[in-house]
This record gives C-alpha cells, sequence and structure tokens, in this order.
C-alpha cells in the first residue's frame, strides 16, 4: 500500500503541508486529497449526527480508491463515530490526524477504525461525553443509558486494538473542555499504531519472551482479601480454627510457604494465609490494589505467548507462585472501570464467560508481551 512507502512522519509533513484550515460543517461531508507522493485521503468534515448516512462515506472511498481517512470535526454523537470507525476498518483503510485540522470527542474514537493510525502530537481531543440525549428521562433510564453507552465505547476500543484506559483519561475532563493527547499518551494507550521504521519497544522483542522465571523468596507483604479482611489460620489448611483476623493494608512478614500457603507473623501472632490473600514486596506486580481481569491460566509460557499473541483483545500473562501463567485484559483503569469492562467484553463474547476480577496477589511478573495491534 502507498502509505507504507514513506515514513509516518514524512506523510504527516506532506498532509499537515497540503491541508488548510476552514470551518466544520455541521453535519459529515466529504472532500478528496492526493498528495505528491500518490497517497489517496477522504477527509470527513463537519460534526457526527445520529441521522448521517455513512453511505455517502462508502461511495467516497470506493469511488476514489482511497488509502486513508483525515478528519476535520469537533465531534458529535458518540455512536455515529463508533460505526465510522467499524467502517473504516472493514475497509481496511488507515488513518491520520494533523493539528491544521480538528478531530476532538467522539471524532477521536471514528480515528481509532484505522488500520494504521498516525497522528501529531496534540491534533487528537479528548473529554467526558455529554449525553445530551438523556435528557428528559427519568434518573434510572439515563443511567441505565449512560452504562450502555460507555460499554460501547470500552467494546469498541477493545475491538479496535487501542487501551480502554483511554477512557478513564477522557472522563476526568468535562464535556465543556477538551485534554489533547501527547505523542507518548497516543503510544501508550495504543491510539497510534508503531512506525514501521521504529524499533521495536523491549516489551515487543521476542528476544525479551521468555523473561527470567525464577520467583523471588517471599519475604514482607500486605494483606489484600476481595472481602476486606483476611483469617489468619492456625494450619494450612482451609478448615482449620481461625486464629484473628487482619485488615487489608496489615504489614506481616513471611516466614516460609507450605504449598499454596504462607507462613506469616503479623501483629505478634502467628499463623498462615493462603497465597491469594496476601500481596508480596519482593514480586514484581507491585501495584498495590490493582486488580485484574483474569480469562485463564496456563502451564507453560509457549502456550502463554501464543494465547496472548494471537488474541484480538490485548492481553498480558503473568508467572503465578504455582509456575502456571495467568492471562489477563491488559488495560489501566481503577476498580470500577475494570468491572464495567469485565462486562462488556463478556456480552459481547470477547472473552470466556468464566473469565473473572482477581487481585491478582499470586502474580509474580509480566512476563507477556505486548500483541501487535490486529489488522482486522
Amino acid at each position: 500500500m502507498k502509505i507504507h512507502q514513506i515514513s509516518c512522519a514524512a506523510w504527516l509533513f506532506v498532509l499537515s503541508a497540503t491541508l488548510f484550515v476552514n470551518d466544520a460543517a455541521a453535519h459529515l461531508t466529504y472532500t478528496e486529497l492526493t498528495t505528491d507522493e500518490g497517497v489517496r485521503f477522504v477527509i470527513v468534515n463537519g460534526s457526527f449526527d445520529a441521522d448521517d448516512d455513512l453511505s455517502k462515506f462508502r461511495r467516497a472511498v470506493v469511488s476514489y480508491h482511497a488509502d486513508a481517512v483525515n478528519f476535520d470535526s469537533p465531534g458529535g454523537n458518540v455512536e455515529k463515530a463508533i460505526e465510522l470507525g467499524r467502517l473504516i476498518r472493514s475497509l481496511g483503510l488507515n488513518t491520520v490526524t494533523v493539528r491544521t485540522k480538528e478531530c476532538a470527542s467522539a471524532c477521536s474514537l471514528a480515528f481509532l477504525g484505522g488500520v494504521i493510525r498516525v497522528a501529531e502530537a496534540g491534533s487528537i481531543g479528548v473529554h467526558k461525553a455529554s449525553f445530551s440525549d438523556t435528557k428528559g428521562m427519568r434518573v434510572e433510564e439515563a443511567v441505565a443509558a449512560v452504562q450502555a453507552i460507555t460499554a460501547d465505547v470500552i467494546s469498541y476500543m477493545t475491538d479496535m486494538g487501542a487501551d480502554p484506559g483511554l477512557l478513564k483519561l477522557s472522563l476526568q475532563y468535562d464535556s465543556d473542555d477538551i485534554r489533547y493527547l501527547s505523542a507518548s499518551e497516543m503510544k501508550r494507550y495504543r491510539v497510534t499504531t508503531p512506525d514501521e521504521e521504529e524499533p521495536q519497544s523491549e516489551s515487543q522483542a521476542p528476544s525479551n519472551i521468555s523473561a527470567s522465571l525464577q520467583i523471588p523468596i517471599a519475604q514482607n507483604g500486605i494483606v489484600q482479601h476481595p472481602m476486606g479482611t483476611a483469617p489468619l489460620k492456625e494450619s494450612d489448611k482451609a478448615d482449620s480454627k481461625t486464629v484473628a483476623k487482619f485488615a487489608n493494608g496489615s504489614a506481616l512478614n513471611i516466614e516460609g510457604s507450605d504449598g499454596d500457603w504462607y507462613r506469616v507473623s503479623i501483629a505478634g501472632q502467628t499463623g498462615y494465609m493462603h497465597h491469594t490473600w496476601v500481596w508480596v514486596r519482593e514480586f514484581e506486580e507491585n501495584q498495590f490494589g490493582k486488580r485484574y481481569i483474569q480469562i485463564k491460566s496456563v502451564d507453560n509460557l509457549e502456550a502463554a505467548r501464543s494465547v496472548v499473541l494471537n488474541s484480538k483483545i490485548p492481553l498480558a500473562a503473568h508467572l503465578t507462585t504455582n509456575g502456571w501463567f495467568a492471562i489477563t485484559v491488559k488495560a489501566t483503569g481503577g476498580n470500577d472501570f475494570e468491572r464495567s469492562l469485565l462486562r462488556s467484553l463478556l456480552a459481547s463474547h470477547a472473552i470466556p464467560k468464566d473469565a473473572v476480577i482477581t487481585l491478582g496477589n499470586t502474580y509474580v511478573r509480566e512476563v507477556c508481551c505486548s500483541p501487535a495491534v490486529s489488522n482486522k
């Protein structure tokens, strides 16, 4: 494809120089542009409206034999932007944004539809959706509508290979404000795809897939139990006598490990706690309080690597204390975000129905591996 024949930086410059600033139209319109290098663009102008007929976009792309899509849009209807993004992906098109044109709010979702996505720093803006369509609804109806749209956005971002953690960033900015993304943020949230000339990152390089499988000796920990308190048991049996209970955040010393149980001393008492109840300081999964969506576990690294690299959604594999590998959804966000993401992924059948949210106390380190962005 022509778009591969020049570097991302080069054709961003060409497009920036070719485009001129004009006022965005009220509804979507489409104009055409061919660069000196022969890359054919369809430019999407205006605000996304629920009534926009996207068959006009399809006809413009097909008749012009377009390679890529550029945007000049302040946003608009979220569902219509997602619809356009999916159409862009189904047509195998790439997307580009430059600072001389605007792509903000819902437009950023349409941009994610590109197979290859390139953007200048500061050219994509995000913020909290206004959900104006919920005006006049009862509270319960409005809440349900917002939850449904949020689930649709999370599912769409995941399908497009972007990190749904971008939604969490967007929610920090009111609908009358815009947060323009830096180049590093667009990489972090996989808004843009890597330049072909860009060297692979360490996490992507196959030579680093087989990270150390050594499990550090657990010596110090913190109580972290999904119920808020963890029991200290008299022996390494689930049905043994409970000596005491300790709240999450309580520090403890780990004196040894018997199977799936730690022998611990805490607040002057000695007993046993299950591995799943203790966050270990020596492990490299060192974000206390982080929750993960675990979809399965496998018993060897090659199987874990295969699952992650062949997935349509971003996944990660973690070495666990029993030597197996836990496969999780790779996303950033708080507890409420993880619950919303789990519901969305289950509803779209993107993950097994027995997937669970876990504290990941048994995770030693992430060992694999940033998948290539799906082109499907």
